[in-house]
């Protein structure tokens, strides 16, 4: 159900999902949620803490100014109002804008020029409810929501989880093949004071090595060796303090063997960094050669890269800060290969032998093949090695040699920037905070995923040395060398980015003389901080703003992961974070991947009350996309205890919507205990389970759903947990769900107790717990969600698998007595005459025994197993046939076999003499439009099959079933053969039939059309049957497997998947099916208006002008009119429904209702009209369909079906099912040849009241108030009329009964416009004006002299027509004149005698009357033809 404006008096029904948002959390305006089925989008836990703007506006407090309840109170009220004269200043407010879920809607009311006819002006409103539509405080209750039903995303999706909901986790987020860098040899081959041969130096030229000039130094050149090597190692240990460094200065080749060797043999398979800087050596050799020294120190010696990569292996990091670099890097590879064909070769030779692994190399170079170093003198000689290790330091120099400084600050100050990289709140440690967001940022939005992944996420050092290799492609290319990098990555230099790099710079120098001076003694000076992150997040902000078009990914989130770290900027990062996650799994995976994981497992320990409502959230997105990656970290430190914390009663939550957050937490630890035996453990406490029973009463649908899949995964394949749940009477707690308000919630109960089952010592103590489950549950056979009864067919299961023999004896002694029932009377109600198998008849007395199975859990839940593979719902059917084929083929391999196997065939063959015996053509004449029958049963089946064949299977196990209900047959009509019409009638319909008045006429007491017949004997076409969303059909030769696998956790998964915090696309002004219902608004309101007017000369002109006419081909017995499409609903006398515009006169689809053979379809409506329509069914078998995309033929989809009317006979004479539906109260009332009338809450889609009949009459017809919908009127075909007061004990309903008419009601209709007339009309002819505070009818109208056969009531014109069994059709106002007689068209050679009215409709607003009668499939369409001849 989705709502638009909640009424006050709806806030407390307590019957569906409660808005998460506090009461004054309401926009000023705007249409606001109610209570609906399904949690409020767009209300959040983050948003309450935080007072965060959602985007609606500004929020105010107090009852929201909204027009109206729906298209027919919205024209009902003008109408009043209008009449009344009492339109208050209240009442006529503004329209407000167009806001809405995704089935909101609303219209304003009725143009305040709107006409009023001079025949509504003299009179009056009926039942004395004038007082109540002139009350402004009344009105304004009505007109404050209006909700739209059977639009739920149960609905949508069926209970099913989308193929597409189980996103992929995230790509190796978190690899098992991370490395670390345990190692590095720091190599410098500089010899001082020697220039190598193949170098010329400029003078000056640059000499810095690691910041230390030795031109300047007075030190002797090995302590300045070891000077320089300390500092390169203290520069590297600022980047990683975990990686063992060893300095090796000016090294020999054999030292370089052995060092090397010893780096990768203590290394083991990790990582090992090898730091180069030759600039104290000859230039790299173009064959990859790069050189050392030799003992003495008076040669250089080349060293091969074959021979290091094979003293180093792999994984290893390289790093060259040599001129012409590139020679080595571009040999690199040629050698890695070489090593890897020998390999291959020694592989070959010993399979078993272990080889050196040299993959996963990584290398970074300074320059090309080509260039060389840069020397100017103001830059270091190592200025690769100073952007890798110093990349602040470097980053300030270059800034100030690209742009001049003040003049009070020169370029040796300006190094001497105050702080430490690793203190954020100092200059220095905010500058290197920024470099790493600037370049994390570069980075994530330069590289490829798969890239970015392996160069910043899997190696703290690689990631680090990567981030400055960013800085020193931008550095040095100004120098005229280009860094390369193997892997390669693109060129990042002229990112936006660096000019925010550049800007943090500025600032820092700007500052820097003032914060000199106060380190010397001046005056103190505070440091400003950069704005750079809050802009960031500003930016974030603006991107969230724009909702993420094309699930682009957001430039700044590397940047909000940072801005983690900072205590100041956290809250709002974290906000803007969860924004972000809530967009759906797409954006949980780039946060995942970009690293958010390691913050916000950090943060769990966080005692922090003010973030656990945003962690909360938080963490139940990532659970939801990918909880198997997080388990084990939940684990770790204790973290789950963040959530069971809060699940805690006692534990007091300082927020509005406290509730949503335990019910996030619920779902936390449901994943965290999913399939994860270690976290049932640890979870497993009475204080946790006693809390989530607690809960099971909570006023929040969402936090009850969750505790009770909490406990569900607490109790999966975990005995102790059950245990602990039967001493907590949990399983007790849980049974009373069964009548929850909330289909999710039952659902969620059920899928509880299905895991409750199955603790494996089965003493008597389990088993009678186990019973009593089972028992309180088959109550639930009888819901009308279908995804309840699938979950319940999945307890059915478990609990079939696990006392398997005693349901082996209840279906054998089912398939005995079946056998019996039929030799004793026949398929067809006929005692059987003839012999089967050599079986008398006599001799059934002699085999019948007590049935062992009687008065037993495991006997009622079978039979109930039988009535639900012929549910009205194909999913409920195919998941109960499996359960009936499981013990039938288990009953077939059992000691029973033989037994079994012989009663079966005994069946069939009962089964197959009645159906040739009775086998008769069908009663309808053939669509030439219809898709030819098909015929599922068997032909010639192989004897082994036996009982699982299926045509077998569903003639026998149907036939058990419905014998028990009464209801016959329910095989689709063309897989069984048609019976004559003349069929022998049950008691049930003798009694409901039969006269019921002493000294009045049988036939007083029957419909008009009780002696009907068939018009023709073709067989009947059936059209093709609708099928639910996602409908998936079993393969029959698949062979059945128990327990059902539920799919219901999954789909519940799927909310935390769904954006919360926004409407969905469609919600937002501006999208297409926004502005669609822009339009449809638009258009219902000029219809209305159009037509205002001329209701009050409806009464005075004729209705004789054709409209319409077209050719249903099949016999037409219900029709209705959309109040807005120009869509005519028809429903023939069998199982087809066809669509037609009667503007164009064509069909726009035709298709089955899927009807039980030997019932009909009694009733058709169209529900959520002022948007987008499903339409209603109702057969006589007493099933109620709801079919979406109803005007579209191929795509017609249905959207639910459930038995309305459990004990209902099918058949298609007597009053069958009669309904109404009340589209303001989402109420539905069902009626017909049973003894009592059926209240169905749309919203909760459970029956809330079985209201006595008080007759032993049926009840014909049901009509209630459609504004108020309190007060309901049912005709019964005895004559009498009983008027019901809801409100009141089922008992003491009924508060009126009229007994003037003395034969059939044919219908009796409450107007809902207009004065509100109340018509009855009974078979004689008799029409009755009444009035509910009179024991008296108002008025009294002799219609005709014969049988009438129809009587339909215009919604809000003072008009009303009657049908002959004459082929007349006659309009009369409600003063009692007859306006005009019409005779709609016959075909050729059809007698008008012959071809009774059997249909009439009126359209709800328009001046238009369609009618179809007997023999035929033709259908006439007239309007009322005004003064001057227009049209009105």
């Amino acid at each position: 159900m989705a709502v638009i404006a909640s009424p006050p008096a709806a806030q407390t029904s307590g019957t569906a999902y409660a808005d998460f948002a506090s009461p004054s959390s309401t926009n000023s305006g705007q249409l606001q949620p109610g209570p609906s089925s399904r949690p409020h989008r767009g209300t959040t836990a983050v948003r309450e803490l935080t007072g965060l703007p959602n985007g609606h506006g500004t929020r105010t407090n107090g009852p929201q100014a909204v027009d109206s309840a729906s298209s027919e109170s919205n024209g009902t009220l003008a109408e009043q109002q209008g009449l009344a004269r009492a339109r208050t200043a209240d009442n006529q407010r503004s329209k407000p804008p167009l806001t809405r879920r995704r089935t909101d809607y609303e219209r304003g009311r009725q143009p305040a020029t709107a006409q009023i006819g001079p025949s509504e002006e003299l009179g009056e409103f009926r039942h004395g409810w004038e007082d109540q539509y002139n009350s402004s405080e009344f009105l304004g209750q009505l007109t404050s929501a209006f909700y739209m039903y059977f639009t739920d995303k149960r609905h949508e999706s069926g209970g099913k989880p989308r193929e597409d909901s189980n996103p992929k986790p995230p790509e190796k987020w978190r690899d098992k093949d991370r490395h670390k860098t345990v190692s590095a040899a720091l190599v410098l081959c500089l010899n001082l004071g020697v220039d190598p041969p193949d170098i010329v130096r400029t003078s000056p030229s640059a000499s810095m090595e690691c910041w230390t000039d030795p031109t300047v130094s007075t030190v002797s050149n090995s302590k300045l060796m070891e000077l320089i090597g300390k500092k390169l190692q203290t520069q590297y240990e600022r980047m990683s303090m975990k990686t063992r460094y060893k300095q090796y200065l000016d090294p020999s080749q054999e030292e370089t063997r052995k060092f090397c060797t010893s780096l990768r043999r203590n290394a083991k398979d990790e990582r090992v960094l090898f730091h180069y800087n030759g600039h104290g050596v000859p230039l790299p050799t173009p064959s990859g050669e790069f050189w050392v020294f030799n003992r003495d120190y008076t040669q250089y010696i080349p060293v091969s890269m074959y021979d290091l990569q094979s003293w180093l292996a792999g994984p290893s990091l390289y790093i060259y800060d040599v001129s012409r670099a590139g020679n080595i890097v571009d040999n690199f590879a040629r050698f890695i290969e070489k090593h890897e064909a020998e390999n291959a070769e020694i592989k070959e030779r010993e399979p078993d032998a272990q080889v050196q692994n040299y993959g996963n190399n990584i290398q970074l170079a300074a320059c090309t093949k080509s260039e060389m170093l840069p020397t100017n003198p103001d830059l270091p000689a190592d200025l690769f090695t100073c952007c890798l290790t110093t990349p602040i330091d470097i980053s300030v120099r270059f800034y100030v040699l690209e742009n001049p400084l003040p003049k009070t600050l020169e370029l040796k100050d300006a190094m001497k920037v105050p702080g430490q990289p690793s203190e954020r709140r100092t200059p220095m440690g905010e500058l290197n905070w920024i470099l790493t967001a600037i370049t994390d940022t570069i980075a994530w939005n330069t590289l490829p995923p798969p890239l970015f992944r392996k160069l910043f996420r899997q190696d703290l050092m690689v990631a680090a040395l990567f981030r400055n290799f960013l800085v020193a492609q931008r550095i040095m290319r100004a120098y005229g060398c280009h860094p390369i990098s193997v892997p390669e990555i693109p060129w990042c230099h002229n990112h936006p980015l660096w000019e925010a790099w550049d800007l943090a710079i500025e600032m820092v120098l700007s500052q820097l003389p003032k914060l000199l001076a106060a380190e010397q003694g001046g005056p103190p000076y505070e440091f400003q901080h950069s704005t750079f992150f809050a802009e960031q997040l500003t930016a974030f902000d603006v991107y969230l703003a724009q909702g993420a078009p094309q699930q682009r990914a957001p430039t700044q989130l590397p940047i909000v992961l940072q801005v983690l770290l900072s205590q100041a900027h956290r809250l709002r990062a974290l906000i803007l974070l969860s924004k972000f996650l809530d967009l759906g799994p797409w954006a949980v995976s780039l946060a995942l991947t970009i690293g958010i994981f390691p913050y916000v497992v950090k943060l769990l320990q966080s005692p922090a009350w003010e973030l656990k409502p945003i962690m909360i959230f938080i963490w139940a997105r990532i659970v939801a996309v990918d909880v198997e990656a997080v388990q084990q970290d939940l684990l770790k430190d204790n973290g789950y205890q963040y959530f069971t914390n809060m699940i805690f009663p006692q534990v007091s939550v300082a927020v509005q919507n406290a509730a949503e957050h335990r019910a996030m937490s619920a779902f936390v630890i449901a994943m965290f205990c999913r399939k994860f035996p270690q976290g049932q453990n640890v979870c497993l406490s009475p204080e946790l389970i006693d809390a989530c029973v607690g809960y099971l009463q909570d006023p929040s649908p969402l936090l009850r759903q969750w505790s009770c899949l909490c406990i569900s995964m607490l109790w999966a394949d975990f005995p102790e947990a059950k245990w602990v749940g039967i001493r907590c009477l949990a399983h007790h707690r849980l049974c009373a769900l069964v009548i929850d308000p909330v289909p999710e919630v039952r659902a969620a109960a059920l899928h509880a107790l299905t895991n409750f089952l199955g603790i494996p010592d089965l003493t008597e103590q389990v088993a009678q717990n186990e019973e009593t489950i089972a028992s309180a549950l088959i109550v639930m056979t009888s819901d009308g969600n279908a995804m309840v009864r699938k979950e319940l067919l999945v307890f059915f299961s478990a609990f079939v698998k696990r006392y398997q023999n005693k349901f082996l004896v209840a279906a054998y002694e089912i398939l005995v007595e079946e056998r019996d029932n039929l030799m004793r009377t026949g398929i067809d109600g006929q005692r059987s005459k003839s012999a089967v198998n050599g079986l008398q008849h006599d001799d059934t007395e002699n085999i019948r025994i007590s049935k062992i199975s009687q008065n037993t859990v495991q006997g009622s839940i079978w039979l109930h197993l039988l009535v639900m593979s012929v549910d009205a719902h194909p999913e409920v059917a195919q998941a109960a046939t499996v359960i009936v084929d499981y013990v039938h083929e288990t009953l077939l391999e059992s000691p029973l076999a033989t037994q079994a196997q012989h009663i079966i065939d005994n069946i069939l063959d009962l089964t197959r003499q009645s159906t040739s015996s009775s086998r008769q053509p069908s009663a309808a004449p053939t669509s030439r439009t219809s898709h030819p029958p098909t015929s599922t049963a068997p032909q010639g089946q192989p004897k082994n099959e036996g009982y699982l064949s299926v045509g077998i299977r569903r003639n026998a196990s149907v036939a058990a079933a419905l014998k028990y209900l009464g209801l016959g047959s329910s095989t689709s009509s063309d897989n069984l053969p048609s019976t004559p019409d003349a069929v022998q009638q049950t008691a049930q319909q003798k009694r409901l039939s039969g006269p019921i008045r002493q000294g009045i006429p049988a036939e007083w007491s029957t419909p008009p059309n009780q002696n009907d017949h068939a018009p023709t004997t073709v067989r009947y076409q059936k059209a093709k049957s609708p099928l639910p969303k996602g409908y998936k059909k079993r393969d029959p030769h698949e062979p059945p497997v128990l327990p059902l696998q539920s799919v219901f956790f999954e789909w519940s998964i799927e909310y935390f998947r769904e954006p919360q915090m926004k409407p969905h696309e469609p919600d937002e002004p501006g999208s297409d099916d926004y502005n669609a219902r822009l339009w449809r608004r638009g258009r219902n309101e000029r219809i209305m208006g159009d037509t205002q007017p001329l209701k009050g000369l409806a009464g005075s002109q004729p209705w004789d002008n054709s409209a319409a006419f077209f050719n249903n081909s099949n016999q037409p017995t219900k029709m209705c009119f959309h109040q807005f499409e120009d869509h005519l609903a028809i429903a023939d006398d069998r199982d087809s429904i066809c669509i037609w515009n009667w503007q164009t006169s064509q069909r726009l689809s035709r298709f089955s209702n899927d009807n039980p053979r030997g019932s009909r379809i009694n009733e058709t409506r169209f529900i959520n009209e002022d948007d987008q329509a499903l339409l209603m069914t109702g057969s006589s078998d007493g099933v109620i369909k709801i079919f979406r995309n109803y005007e579209e033929e191929k795509n017609v989809e249905l959207v639910s079906a459930f038995r309305a009317l459990t004990d209902l006979v099918p058949s298609t004479k007597n009053a069958g099912l009669v309904l109404d539906w009340q589209q303001g109260q989402g109420k539905l009332l069902v009626a017909g040849d049973v003894k009592v009338i059926r209240v169905w809450n749309a919203d909760t889609e459970i029956c809330t009241n079985d209201i006595p009949a008080r007759s032993g009459s049926c009840i014909t017809s049901l009509t209630s108030d459609q504004v108020a919908g309190n007060v309901f009127c049912a005709g019964y075909g005895d004559g009498a009329i009983r008027i019901f007061d809801i409100r009141e004990k089922p008992q003491m309903a009924m508060v009126k009964c009229w007994r003037k008419h003395k034969q059939w009601i044919t219908n009796v209709h409450m107007q809902r416009g207009g004065f509100r007339e109340l018509v009855s009309g009974s078979r004689n002819g008799e029409v009755k004006l009444w009035d509910i505070r009179k024991d008296d009818p108002v008025r009294e109208i002799p219609a005709m002299d014969g049988t009438m056969r129809t009587l339909s009531v215009h919604e809000h014109a003072p008009v009303f027509a009657t049908g002959s069994d004459t082929h007349a059709l006659t309009v009369f106002n409600v003063n009692g004149d007859k306006i005009n007689t019409i005779h709609p068209y016959t075909p050729f050679l059809t007698s008008a005698k012959s071809s009774p009215i059997s249909c009439t409709a009126f359209h709800p607003h328009r001046m238009m009357l369609a009618v179809g009668s007997l023999g035929h499939g033709h259908v006439n369409v007239f309007t009322c033809i005004g003064d001057g001849g227009a049209k009105i």
